[in-house]
């Protein structure tokens, strides 16, 4: 069996990351990329099919660890019965190269160890070739090469590279793997204990820029942390998540890609930089904003690659049986094709934040704005696939046509209280429609809550959005019955569900965990309701889907404690930045977003 999710540890670069086991075991690793061919695949499939282990040789537990203070390196120690001995794991963030480090701290005693290195490029499918250099082993495969080198002799055993040694109290013993195109000769060897220095110092002095000042900053800090590490620096788009196929349910099929950037979580993601006063992070992910939506409206997509890659054909990899038996394990994803007329409410929402955050795009911002407006004018009334990527027939969800809403009112907004120009009149109208037909066929009245499609009856945890976009109060009588209704109906043993999984709902066959973002939504409309007994609670509830570092997933299963779903996820930590600042004090995001207060 693998390693549960939560027993994984996050490092990465700001271009790429990797997935570190409490064993000792690096199973997951892309470079130089997130979305590049892992070269470490043994998450999905086993140790043949890419892993690197640093443990104890005999008798060693499972490791304790922890991230150094206000960074994303990572602590393993371990206890034989011959001593302690610590495992100190890192990527340096410098923008020149990529590599990975590893450092072996003897503490107590003299421990024997074993460092067992499986390269697997193109996901567990290519054996490279491996030959001596340097002291060390280079692995060549096609366009892709790695070079491992340390103080210790190393071996070829069983298509791995191998090393045995021991290691003293006092004494370390530093190993680096790094990244090179094959084309081009190795790069230099690098000081294994100078780059744990100075990655240890380039994130403390990132984390010191943090304004944040509310509660749970412990968590908020973390999560800062972890959003900076899923940030891919040369374009300053922001990945969902580091790994793709990491199941919704056990053994199901629910397993998507998430190494690419999604538009829905532009506004939430620059709220949760701007709360901490991370401005330069806020304005490069704005400006990846703007790169990508360029051109005809119509193309927008609800997703795109790290550098602003349209094509993201999804493939399924059959040799690799997937975590847990999870298939199929997917690359790639289909759901960037789909028509999600939300992304323009997104994309108007997300700027019109930036300027009101003092971030002004620049006038081809407000081009795009007003192509997106004329757009939308003609397309709102379709029908579309909804903020889940649902792969069934599209409908017209209630959410996608309040964000239309959003788009307008936005749209509005911008002329009316920034000074831009634009027809406020005509927009005011469409906004006005909007809303009305919402409120009329998004609205059930014999349950006397809103549905998730227009002549559905089931409930959709997105409708929990209404109120932190603005559309109706919390307080509003349909919004307290919507909220009861997702209480009754998708709410689980504490946490919340997206919607009733089923093939007739979303095209897909089995159950999926509770949705951790929509669970920190409710806090949210908790909060707004004057709720707030029931919102601390809860979020004291969620903040224990976390693992031991701090880090979440995108879905829980409370019936056995599991975390599903890819990992970490940045969506449910922006959700958890934002949440712990709109229960720290008033005028947190959600009232901002809903327009109740004037300043971001």
């Amino acid at each position: 069996m693998p390693s549960a999710i939560s027993d994984y540890a996050l490092i990465g670069n700001t271009r790429t990351a990797a997935l570190v086991g409490r064993d000792g075991s690096i199973d997951w690793l892309c470079l130089p990329r997130f979305d590049s061919g892992a070269c470490f695949a043994a998450l999905l499939g086993g140790a043949d099919n890419g892993r690197w282990q640093i443990a104890p040789a005999v008798g060693g537990a499972a490791g304790a660890r922890r991230y150094r203070d206000g960074t994303l390196v990572l602590e393993t120690e371990f206890e034989t019965g011959e001593g302690r001995v610590r495992v100190v794991d890192c990527m340096p963030p410098w923008p020149e190269r990529d590599d990975v480090v590893r450092l072996v701290e003897g503490i107590e005693g003299r421990v024997r160890m074993r460092m067992e290195l499986v390269v697997r490029f193109d996901y567990g499918a290519v054996v490279p070739w491996v030959r001596r250099y340097d002291g060390g082993r280079i692995a060549v495969a096609g366009p892709d090469a790695l070079h491992v080198h340390g103080v210790v002799p190393m071996r070829g055993e069983r298509f791995r590279t191998v090393a045995e040694f021991s290691i003293d109290a006092g004494a370390s013993v530093p190993f680096v793997l790094s990244y090179f195109p094959s084309h081009r000769e190795p790069p230099l060897p690098i000081d294994a204990h100078a780059a744990c220095a100075r990655t240890t110092g380039w994130w403390r002095a990132w984390g010191a820029q943090s304004e944040y000042n509310g509660h749970w900053a412990d968590a908020v800090h973390r999560s800062l942390i972890t959003l900076k590490a899923l940030t891919y620096a040369p374009t300053g788009g922001m990945v969902a998540a580091p790994t793709t196929s990491l199941p919704e349910t056990p053994g199901g099929a629910r397993n998507w890609d998430y190494r690419y950037c999604w538009m829905r979580d532009a506004t939430f993601t620059l709220y949760a930089l701007l709360i901490a006063g991370y401005r330069d992070e806020a304005c490069a992910w704005r400006e990846w904003l703007l790169r990508v939506a360029a051109g005809r409206p119509g193309d927008l997509q609800i997703m795109y690659g790290i550098g602003g890659e349209r094509r993201l054909p999804e493939t399924i990899l059959d040799w690799l049986p997937g975590y847990a038996g999870a298939a199929p394990v997917r690359i790639g994803n289909a759901a960037s094709a789909q028509l999600q007329l939300d992304v323009c409410g997104e994309v108007m929402d997300a700027l019109h934040l930036a300027r009101r955050a003092g971030i002004e795009p620049g006038n081809h911002a407000w081009d795009l704005q007003r192509a997106l407006m004329d757009f939308l004018e003609s397309n709102w009334e379709r029908a579309d696939n909804g903020i889940w990527e649902v792969r069934g027939p599209r409908r017209h969800f209630t959410h996608s046509k309040v964000m239309a809403w959003v788009a307008a009112d936005r749209a509005v907004k911008a002329v009316e209280q920034l000074g831009l120009e634009g027809p406020a009149t005509s927009w005011r109208g469409l906004r006005d429609r909007i809303h009305a037909e919402v409120c009329r066929r998004g609205f059930d009245t014999g349950r006397g809550c809103f549905v998730q499609s227009y002549g559905s009856t089931a409930v959709d945890a997105s409708l929990l959005l209404l109120p932190l976009v603005g559309f109706l109060p919390a307080t509003d009588a349909r919004m307290r019955a919507t909220v009861a209704a997702i209480e009754r109906e998708l709410v689980h043993e504490g946490f919340v569900h997206r919607y009733l999984a089923a093939p007739q709902v979303d095209g897909l066959t089995g159950e999926e965990g509770a949705f951790l973002p929509c669970s920190f939504w409710l806090v949210d409309n908790y909060a707004l309701q004057g709720r707030t007994r029931e919102a601390e609670s809860l979020f004291e509830r969620l903040l224990g889907t976390g693992n031991d570092l701090g880090l979440f997933a995108e879905e829980y299963d409370p019936h056995c404690g599991m975390m599903l779903g890819n990992f970490p996820q940045a969506l449910t930590h922006v959700a958890l930045i934002n949440s712990a600042r709109n229960l720290s004090r008033p005028g947190g995001p959600c009232e901002h977003r809903g327009g109740r207060k004037d300043e971001a």
